[in-house]
């Protein structure tokens, strides 16, 4: 995609702010971000009343005129590489991923290549179409490195526009299946004294808190009632192991999606998720109650056993409703299993 270059007239009452007022005002299928707005001005790619403008910050009114140039998308720093991908749907503006066990996001200091962005250069090529100016897959939403399941990229700023818009508003459809410790039932008492939890109609259990960044732990989050982001968790239980139940498979779905939402908000609840290095505690099983296999399945599980099983959205340019759905990896069926032998027998 070439240089665009845009000239707009502010409309009525606009906002006090250039890049407020070009948020509102630039045409949607500009698909131009406030971010991206305000990057253009900063690197000198918006002309107030024909005069160069830097500040995102200048006053503008009705009927100043504004031109825009947005310059053809540069090659990401980040290189690609070959590394397979299972890709569940894809098109000229998005793609959507089945994320394996282990796999990063998205370059960090600690984990500079192997990531699915690497990935994702190398698989996509030529047909990124720039996001950000920059040619790259759109990152929209996370999960986390050893978190399995359904991811969706955008691959033109179109799409990311889109798509951003939406996980803003919570539109997105995102379910989850995990297997946590014991069984969040609404009839156990404990669980009615916990701060932040209630039940809906079906033994729902929602989880309502805020959530910030551990105060001395910085890779964790930490439950907050004031301060923080707000964070809606809703839960299901599928099957319970275990006689009696120790341990459950649970659906849980996203309102919102904060980092380490389902984590912990189920350690918050006293139900935290089997495997989970960071949260999980040091809880036991009873053999009693799960069988030997089970125990040894449970105690040797190496990540949280947390699967994105469902992705539904609007596609952003197509406006066709989508909905994928990913079965459960080889090491949760295994690990089911063998918490399913003393529940069956």
């Amino acid at each position: 995609m070439g240089t665009i270059r845009l000239s707009i007239r502010i409309h009525a009452d606009p906002p006090a702010r250039l890049d407020k007022a070009l948020s509102r005002d630039v045409p949607e299928d500009a698909s131009l971000s406030r971010t991206r707005l305000a990057r253009l001005i900063a690197d000198g790619h918006v002309l107030h009343n024909r005069q160069v403008v830097t500040d995102a910050k200048v006053r503008v009114k009705e009927g100043d005129i504004i031109d825009i140039t947005v310059p053809q998308a540069e090659d990401s720093h980040i290189g690609p590489e070959d590394i397979p991908l299972e890709v569940i749907f894809e098109d000229d503006d998005l793609i959507v991923i089945n994320k394996p066990v282990g796999m990063v996001v998205h370059p960090a200091p600690g984990t500079p290549t192997g990531t699915l962005v690497n990935a994702l250069l190398h698989h996509c090529g030529d047909t990124l179409s720039g996001v950000g100016g920059e040619k790259r897959p759109g990152i929209v939403h996370r999960i986390d490195k050893d978190t399995s399941g359904l991811l969706v990229v955008a691959k033109s700023d179109r799409a990311h526009h889109g798509l951003a818009k939406q996980f803003e508003k919570h539109t997105v459809e995102r379910y989850y299946q995990a297997v946590c410790y014991g069984v969040p039932d609404a009839n156990d008492p404990r669980l009615r004294g916990v701060r932040g939890i209630s039940f809906e109609a079906g033994n729902i259990m929602r989880v309502t808190t805020q959530l910030a960044r551990h105060k001395t732990d910085r890779q964790r989050q930490a439950v907050l009632f004031t301060g923080g982001r707000h964070a809606v968790t809703r839960v299901r239980i599928v099957e319970p192991f275990g006689a009696p139940p120790v341990a459950c498979l649970v659906e849980c779905w996203l309102e919102t999606g904060r980092t380490h939402q389902i984590r912990v908000h189920m350690a918050h609840a006293g139900h935290s998720l089997i495997g989970d290095q960071t949260y999980g505690g040091r809880r036991k099983l009873a053999e009693k109650a799960i069988g030997a296999a089970g125990l040894a399945a449970a105690r040797d599980f190496p990540r949280q056993a947390l699967h994105a099983s469902v992705l539904g959205f609007v596609h952003p340019v197509t406006q066709d409703v989508l909905r994928f759905e990913a079965p459960l990896p080889d090491d949760m069926t295994q690990l089911i299993a063998a918490l399913r032998l003393v529940t069956q027998g």
